[in-house]
């Protein structure tokens, strides 16, 4: 499906009268006479199917645009924003053709675009191809029965449909004063998507409460539940979580698709000496090996890579999730239930009864769960856990601030692996372009220059230049001389440099490494990264 289309799913009339959202005044005889478009009323013509089909729906919203004609290699542009030339742009790349812009009412050419996009999708957005499964592998015709309105379940269906198409990992529906905002989170950025009509939020939520099982008429108190999708062939794992706001229940889907669990350490993007050092670090027999990073950095991903890796018919793994995201063949999952008062430390313990040669532990959030990790890996176990952090330096200060003993994190930590993603960019669109690192930041200019590559925007990549994501890396391996360091409580900042010292790459440097290499662009790299002082990287420019 190529629009990205969500609007307007209520019915016909609500989608043709005055929108709630006030989207400005209309355009006055002045600015019509002074720019010398010419004007059209969007309530008396009717825009060829043809013209429409030449500028996808995602387009058209973004930029308040509708094609309205073709006449030879001129496409006629009806425009809500007369000083927006950008709009103009992306539309001749995108068509190749010569732009005759026209003026028209602001708020008619939304209800337009909302209007006609949404009637042509409609007609083959019936939600084929999308099963919704119960543990008892209910059909999605059983469920439709539940919901009141047949389009509400038709818009649910397509919301997850798009979502999937477009690769999102998670799926946004927050209801505000006079809008309802749906949001697909895409290679870690959120992308705005045309939205339906604010009354039928309470709809839309009750909707997605019931695929997920969960308590409709509870609208006080958050809500976590799970759906399971089949699409063409292949489960998908949804997570709901629902949380109360001021306007309604705000709710965040996240979509796990199993086929992300098959990545192979070679998959990561780690370089080849880090790669090397990390395997390494995972066939040690005894110890603690953490990955840190913010939530959505890819931590589950590298850790199930590395318990594949290492995975054999005659060891034992058992993990501790919240939640268990994808199912590993051959390993014993726990999932966290907090209400049972199963946590990640009472999983510990259990764990450690049941004879395991490696263990993970989705989180280290506590004391409590620090103090019994330490104490797996000190009576001949391999543990893998994460920790929020900065960098890989911080998660010795980490242990410490939670109250563990020096020379118990020194005998224990044997390497730390801090990561970001980075959008990879685009090959369909790829150009070369000039980047500058400039120097050492001594002030002095004459960095080196590199060739690095951009995405120019295409169909593939939704006119954003990058697909995909990689991550970037930086490995450190506990050796002597940071085991001392870690004794003395030596600041994070310290530690670093000793790691450093001994051949370690930061992630701001992996990341340059995969701009020269053409994988992603400096911005990525400086959006998720911070400043190394220490590490002469100094400024990095993008020449023209």
């Amino acid at each position: 499906m190529d629009s990205m289309t969500l609007a307007a799913l209520g019915d016909k009339a609500a989608a043709g009268r005055p929108n709630e959202r006030d989207n400005g005044p209309s355009h006055g005889p002045e600015l019509v006479k002074e720019l010398g478009w010419p004007w059209v009323d969007m309530e008396v013509v009717v825009p060829e199917m043809a013209a429409l089909d030449l500028v996808p729906a995602e387009v058209a919203q973004r930029h308040q645009v509708l094609p309205l004609e073709v006449q030879g290699w001129t496409l006629k542009l009806v425009m809500a924003d007369p000083h927006n030339l950008a709009a103009i742009d992306d539309v001749r790349v995108l068509t190749g053709m010569t732009i005759e812009p026209l003026l028209a009412d602001p708020l008619l050419v939304r209800q337009a675009i909302e209007r006609l996009y949404v009637e042509r999708l409609l007609q083959t957005a019936t939600g084929a191809g999308l099963e919704v499964v119960t543990e008892e592998d209910a059909d999605i015709a059983d469920l439709q029965k539940m919901a009141r309105e047949a389009r509400t379940v038709r818009l649910v269906n397509l919301i997850l449909r798009q979502a999937l198409e477009e690769r999102a990992s998670d799926v946004h529906v927050e209801p505000f004063e006079n809008a309802l905002r749906v949001r697909y989170r895409i290679d870690g950025i959120l992308h705005e998507v045309a939205s339906p009509p604010r009354h039928l939020a309470p709809a839309i939520a009750s909707r997605i409460k019931i695929m997920a099982e969960l308590n409709i008429a509870e609208r006080r108190l958050p809500q976590d539940g799970r759906i399971k999708l089949r699409v063409a062939g292949r489960d998908v794992d949804v997570r709901v979580s629902t949380v109360p706001t001021v306007h309604g229940e705000s709710i965040v889907m996240r979509l796990l698709d199993p086929a992300a669990a098959r990545f192979g350490l070679s998959d990561l993007g780690m370089g080849p000496k880090d790669l090397e050092r990390f395997r390494k670090l995972i066939s040690l027999p005894y110890g603690i090996i953490l990955v840190t990073g913010p939530t959505g950095s890819g931590k589950t991903t590298t850790l199930y890579a590395a318990l594949q890796a290492i995975y054999k018919t005659e060891k034992k793994i058992i993990t501790i999730e919240d939640p268990v995201e994808y199912q590993l063949p051959g390993v014993n999952q726990i999932q966290v239930r907090q209400r049972i008062n199963l946590t990640f430390a009472n999983g510990l313990r259990s764990i450690l009864r049941q004879d395991p040669d490696i263990i993970m532990v989705g989180e280290i959030r506590d004391a409590e769960t620090a103090e019994i990790a330490v104490q797996a890996a000190l009576t001949g176990h391999l543990v893998f856990s994460t920790l929020h952090t900065n960098d890989a330096a911080g998660a010795f200060t980490r242990l410490l601030d939670m109250g563990i003993d020096d020379y118990l994190v020194a005998s224990t930590v044997q390497g730390v692996v801090a990561q970001r993603l980075v959008r990879r960019v685009c090959s369909a669109c790829a150009v070369e372009a000039p980047v500058k690192a400039a120097g050492d930041g001594d002030g002095e200019d004459g960095g080196e220059e590199i060739r690095g590559r951009q995405g120019r925007g295409c169909d593939a990549c939704r006119q954003t230049g990058y697909r995909g994501c990689i991550g970037i890396f930086e490995l450190l391996a506990v050796n002597d001389k940071i085991r001392r360091l870690v004794m003395q409580r030596a600041p994070a900042g310290v530690i670093k440099e000793a790691a450093m010292a001994d051949g370690m790459a930061t992630m701001r440097q992996d990341g340059l490494n995969k701009v020269r290499a053409g994988l992603t662009t400096l911005d990525e790299v400086l959006r998720v990264t911070q400043l190394d002082q220490e590490t002469g990287s100094g400024q990095v420019t993008v020449g023209a």
